[in-house]
């Protein structure tokens, strides 16, 4: 080769082929907003999803599904909600059943969990940019303010474990669960392949929260089952907890005081608004004989504490909801709003947060400059974080709480137990779902998707960039209280 032809091609810029600029377009949008790629993610998982539910072969009559229809039924998947306004086990095929349980699985991983694997897909690595986005999902404060000094559930040299975590823990639970499952089927009835995939889709709905039922009756023929019953609520349970959790009780399970602060508060918190849901329910349904008060003996704590697992997000429902009672619909209401833990396949405000909001107060109750817990001290940026977690997710309950009533002109206990509901991803319903036009379908499916995508992360979304002042104002204190 000549020396004037070297020159030549040392001088040309390299050309790039289509699947380098997609990387490098992938790279920059990851690395300038890392919140905003994974909402693109998960937005763009949402659409394939409508296309592919809308598909003629998707439906068991061989008709293309309403896109409405389909649209919600994509959005309650992915957002692993477990609303719907068709009936699932009649109205999809093998093919379109196929797509929602690969759709849940998908989506029950989480948004920023999720948003790293792809980025790993394409960049083929796991660089610092995607051990930041993968540890922002098990701890938000990193969305703010990057690397945080207090202990972690996990810290970045562990995010590598924590995908592995993800992936293994989902498939060992929910083979777990089909295992405990299959069983009970088949003493139903069922043949055996049919009870294996029933079994396997029972397990991975209620691991991901989502509460799609593959049978026409849903629970009906299993409401009084302690066996059946218990196998799902755990499998709600472990799903509620989080990843980070989860990861945690797989390294220390023997050391529960190597647990950090972020694990102790969930596996508290929740366990008690279980137990206090269960006792709530049991006392304000039990004269209800559309509701517990049918059950007789051990059937109505076991059906009272049930329907409080299930308010973690879990969406299963053994009575008919739309039957209990105002004060029953508000506990719900209450318990739903929260959700389950951080970085799981829950909803809500997530459990921590509120722990965060008691702690607070008791701290200013005792006069303590701080808030602890479990002999540790939370930073003030934590406290703020919740309060704008809280702050935002009624701000989106409220709206479409206005929107529905105004489409639907139903009772605000049917229309704000539906909207928290899907907020907070849990998909218990009244029936107010089944009966929406077209658009309040479309408001109930972007609630669903403001829940799931997070209050935290669609505000650091939105947020151009992190300013810091240079310079600190005069203080003065406004009344308050």
């Amino acid at each position: 080769m000549s020396a004037q032809r070297v020159r030549s091609s040392l001088g040309r810029p390299r050309e790039r082929g289509p699947g380098s600029r997609l990387r490098g377009a992938i790279d920059r949008l990851a690395s300038s907003s890392p919140a905003r790629f994974a909402i693109v993610v998960f937005t763009t998982l949402i659409a394939v999803e409508t296309l592919l539910l809308s598909l003629p072969i998707a439906a068991r009559d061989g008709k293309a599904t309403p896109f409405a229809d389909a649209l919600f039924t994509a959005v309650s998947t992915i957002c692993v909600t477990g609303l719907t306004t068709v009936d699932m086990a009649t109205h999809w095929s093998t093919f379109g059943n196929v797509v929602i349980l690969v759709g849940l699985q998908v989506g029950g991983i989480g948004v920023l969990t999720l948003a790293s694997i792809m980025g790993l897909i394409v960049s083929r690595r796991l660089g610092l940019r995607q051990r930041l986005l993968a540890a922002s999902d098990t701890n938000l404060s990193r969305v703010h303010h990057g690397p945080v000094i207090e202990a972690q559930a996990v810290r970045l040299g562990e995010i590598g474990g924590l995908l592995a975590t993800v992936a293994a823990s989902a498939l060992i639970i929910e083979l777990a669960l089909t295992a405990l499952i299959t069983p009970r089927l088949l003493l139903e009835g069922f043949e055996l392949w049919p009870a294996i995939w029933q079994g396997f889709y029972f397990a991975a709905s209620a691991f991901t929260n989502t509460g799609f039922s593959p049978l026409p009756d849903g629970l009906a023929a299993f409401a009084l089952d302690p066996w059946m019953l218990s196998v799902i609520a755990v499998g709600v349970f472990l799903g509620a907890l989080g990843f980070p959790v989860i990861f945690t009780l797989a390294r220390h399970w023997r050391r529960p005081r190597r647990w950090p602060v972020h694990a102790k508060l969930t596996l508290t918190v929740t366990t008690g608004l279980i137990v206090l849901g269960g006792l709530a329910f049991w006392a304000l349904e039990a004269g209800n004989r559309s509701t517990l008060g049918g059950h007789e003996g051990v059937s109505q704590p076991l059906t009272a504490l049930f329907m409080s697992v299930m308010t973690r997000s879990g969406g299963f429902a053994t009575i008919d909801v739309n039957s209990m009672n105002g004060s029953s619909l508000l506990v719900a209401d209450m318990l739903m709003f929260v959700g389950g833990g951080s970085a799981s396949t829950a909803g809500g405000i997530k459990v921590t947060t509120l722990a965060v909001l008691f702690l607070a107060a008791f701290a200013e109750a005792r006069g303590y400059t701080d808030m602890q817990a479990f002999e540790r001290r939370i930073p003030v940026d934590v406290l703020r974080l919740s309060v704008s977690v809280v702050l935002w997710g009624a701000t989106i309950v409220a709206s479409a709480s206005i929107a529905l009533l105004q489409l639907t002109g139903e009772p605000l206990d049917r229309v704000l137990f539906d909207v928290i509901s899907a907020f907070a991803t849990c998909g218990l319903s009244t029936g107010l779902a089944n009966e929406l036009s077209d658009p309040g379908k479309y408001v109930l499916s972007a609630t669903m998707w403001a829940g799931r995508v997070g209050t935290v992360t669609l505000a650091a979304a939105l947020a151009a960039q992190q300013r810091r002042q240079l310079f600190r104002r005069a203080e003065e204190r406004p009344i308050v209280g």
